[in-house]
């Protein structure tokens, strides 16, 4: 093309969410609407754009840009500058182009869109019922992306070459399916297959569809290939198929999430029949993420008691691939849909490994031949105070990309915690959180965690020169991040805590010199080398002292303690002068060793002094998973009805070193008195822990003057503490933060970490 000052032209690049949207066959459309020549091209995560004609029609296409925009695209003008025009007279989309200087965003997996959902039940379509129908607003992105830019070549559809009317649709900027990577159809597309063992494989779409109908129909337990992984499947009605996926995974007692068939024109008419789902609940279960909502259960559910034994709520979702749809549709009633692994690991997402690693608990297997690039668990949300607080992020949702307050002068790498881990990377002022990882204590686990650096980098074309880990020695990321020859920056667990939920408190609020944030989960190492977990925080990143915490207690068996509730009762008990009635706590050789302080480090954990409350009143002394003496014991809580603020024993607090101290031990009397019934008592003691942390508000308001109190920990994924927490903070005058952006647990700490050492270094 020559150059010509014939017509006005302006050169516009834009940033944010464009590739993997549709972007550039809307620019296309959107400057044939208004007259337009020129090209669009994407350029490593940036659409560049050179657009000219007539200045009116040059200043409508710019004006209404953003505002036109497809739904699920994010566009920023990144510049807009006036240029010399080119000689041509049409416009064209151009081949995309690598660029050093790369801004990359990547697209999340996307949720199948109504125009795909109305072709997969069309029978006229030739996508009827295929189960990997997509186009540029729907279908697997991130989970299927090998580098950028984002083109077919670069992604696992590499290996399927198109059809001609697939090609003829790939081709056409006026088709949704324009540069649609994922796009397929029955004849050149991805495929089922069904295997059973001792039984031939049923290839096809259809027959493979059938048979694994007729094996859920009979009680078995499916492991489904999805877009992120695999998930186990049995019939969410059937007692004995639930036991038999509990017993054979195992997993005894941790609650199952169940799919919901999504019949058209009402999505959630069968979620209905079970369980009462709010508002929001409802919002965020046709949100395009498609989530996991914890929903309340309805009486007479219909529901196998064994999906979530114990509790008042069942993670909830609704189809998100067209493959779900169809099953779903299909078999008529909801489905069990946990991630397949080995527990605490990530979720499995090859062939070969789902047959290997879990013959032992699936009876039958539903393939498909489309390979996934990376794992992306299903995201979890609870509703806490009316808004969406994330319990996990994942597919549809991570990696998260946040701006940062501040400009780093080097890119760096968060490696996160030991339980629930995430990776952060940042550079300049933008951070990326990866997906959820797992617990870090098996090998599996560690090698998402090293894979998932490595994808990062490569992705984003950004190589770390930096690592911040938790202080905690011991720690897998933290011993890893020694090892890499890089200089590493350690960043104290509730340091990262807190620093997460202040700047999730300046969108809100602005700039602000200090606020108070407590930090309340299981354990973490403190700067005075014991293990915190009950602390109130006072000031700001970089800049955090202990202002109020728990008193310290001796926990016998240390970490054990996290799925031995027992062992926490134990200590308190003992550390308060009461003797600890237990079964467990009998053994006169484990009270000798506490007396000595062996393996009995001190803490002030409050998610430890829920595990012993939930001991000390009976509802649970051994856990089978970490966290499950305090979730039994908010859902017995919820059943006392309303929380009488006269139910609550107060707390005592001590001043020493310049730190209040809250004396726990009131409420053990109150915790062992059988006279009342459990549920009171675990309202009381979660009134009590709402009371305390009001008080301690206060008298630190009254000694600082800082009026903003922040949640940080896993503790406050309890809703019913945080929900009077937060009830009794506002009827006091005080202006709280809840994250919304990313887990109070410890899937935020590699956000923390980032924060913390940005602030350090401001």
């Amino acid at each position: 093309m020559r150059q010509s000052t014939q017509k006005t032209a302006r050169k516009i690049i834009l940033s944010g969410v464009v590739q993997g949207v549709g972007f550039r066959p809307f620019i296309y459309r959107h400057a044939q609407q208004h007259q337009l020549h020129g090209w669009v091209l994407n350029s490593s995560g940036r659409v560049e754009v050179h657009v000219q004609g007539e200045q009116q029609f040059l200043d409508q296409f710019v004006d209404t840009l953003l505002q036109s925009a497809p739904a699920l695209s994010r566009p920023v003008f990144e510049s807009v500058e006036e240029t010399g025009c080119l000689v041509t007279d049409e416009f064209l989309i151009l081949a995309s182009q690598a660029d050093a200087d790369a801004d990359i965003h990547l697209p999340a997996d996307l949720f199948t869109c109504d125009d795909c959902l109305q072709e997969l039940n069309d029978p006229s379509n030739r996508r009827y019922r295929y189960p990997f129908i997509n186009c540029t607003q729907c279908g697997p992105r991130y989970t299927l992306i090998e580098a950028l830019p984002y083109d077919r070549p670069n992604t696992s559809m590499a290996g399927f070459p198109l059809c001609e009317a697939c090609n003829q649709e790939y081709t056409d900027p006026y088709d949704r399916r324009y540069h649609a990577e994922p796009v397929a159809c029955a004849k050149c597309g991805p495929a089922l297959t069904y295997c059973e063992a001792g039984k031939k494989p049923v290839p096809g779409n259809e027959p493979a569809l059938q048979a694994s109908l007729e094996a859920l129909r009979a009680g078995k337990v499916l492991a489904i290939k999805g877009i992120g992984g695999y998930h186990l499947v049995c019939d969410a009605r059937s007692d004995s198929a639930v036991q038999q996926l509990r017993n054979t995974k195992p997993r005894p007692h941790k609650p199952l999430a169940v799919m919901f068939p999504a019949p058209r024109g009402d999505n959630l008419a069968v979620v209905r029949q079970h369980l009462h789902a709010g508002d929001t609940e409802a919002q965020l279960l046709e949100s395009p993420a498609r989530p996991i909502v914890l929903v309340s259960k309805l009486p007479g559910n219909g529901l196998s008691e064994a999906i979530a034994p114990g509790l008042n709520e069942v993670g909830c979702m609704l189809p998100y691939s067209p493959l779900h749809h169809v099953l779903l549709n299909d078999f008529g009633a909801p489905l069990v849909a946990t991630s397949a692994n080995i527990s605490g690991e990530p979720v499995l997402t090859e062939n070969d490994d789902i047959e290997q690693r879990l013959a032992h608990v699936a009876n039958a297997y539903l393939h498909h031949n489309r390979p996934i690039v990376r794992p992306a668990d299903d995201p979890v949300v609870r509703v806490i105070n009316s808004h969406p607080s994330p319990i996990r992020q994942g597919r549809g949702l991570a990696p998260v990309e946040i701006e940062l307050p501040f400009t780093l002068d080097k890119p760096v790498l968060a490696v996160g915690s030991h339980m629930k881990n995430t990776v952060a990377l940042a550079w300049d002022n933008r951070v990326v959180v990866s997906p959820h990882i797992g617990e870090m204590d098996n090998l599996r686990s560690f090698e998402t965690f090293t894979k998932c650096i490595d994808d990062l980098q490569a992705l984003y074309q950004v190589k770390a020169s930096h690592i911040l880990c938790d202080a905690h020695p011991g720690f897998t990321p933290s011993r890893w991040a020694h090892q890499q020859g890089l200089p590493v920056d350690k960043v104290y667990h509730h340091h990262a805590h807190a620093s997460a939920t202040f700047i999730e408190s300046l969108g809100k609020h602005g700039e602000r010199d200090n606020m108070l944030v407590f930090t309340w989960d299981g354990i973490g190492l403190g700067p005075d080398g014991t293990l915190w977990g009950g602390e109130a925080l006072l000031g700001r990143p970089g800049q955090w002292k202990r202002a109020a915490c728990f008193l310290p207690f001796s926990l016998p068996g240390g970490e054990r303690a996290g799925r031995e509730p027992w062992r926490s009762a134990a200590a308190i008990c003992w550390g308060s002068g009461h003797e600890c009635t237990l079964a467990e706590a009998s053994d006169p050789l484990l009270y000798s060793f506490w007396q000595q302080g062996k393996n009995a480090p001190l803490t002030t954990a409050a998610g430890r002094l829920f595990d012993a409350a939930s001991a000390l009143a009976g509802i649970c002394s051994q856990a089978s998973f970490e966290g499950q003496g305090p979730m039994l014991l908010e859902a017995m809580a919820g059943r006392h009805g309303n929380i009488d603020d006269s139910l609550s024993i107060p707390l005592e607090m001590l001043q020493k070193d310049d730190t209040y101290h809250v004396d726990w031990s009131p409420l053990i009397p109150m915790l062992v008195d059988e006279t009342r019934a459990q549920a009171e008592r675990a309202a009381r003691f979660h009134l009590s822990m709402a009371h305390s942390l009001l008080q301690q508000a206060i008298r630190l308001r009254e000694d600082t003057e800082v009026n903003t109190i922040g949640f940080a920990g896993g503790v406050f994924q309890n809703r019913v503490l945080t929900e009077k927490c937060l009830e009794l903070l506002k009827v006091n005058g005080f202006e709280t933060t809840l994250p919304l952006l990313m887990p109070v647990n410890d899937a935020g700490i590699s956000f923390g970490q980032i924060i913390e050492y940005g602030y350090q270094r401001r």
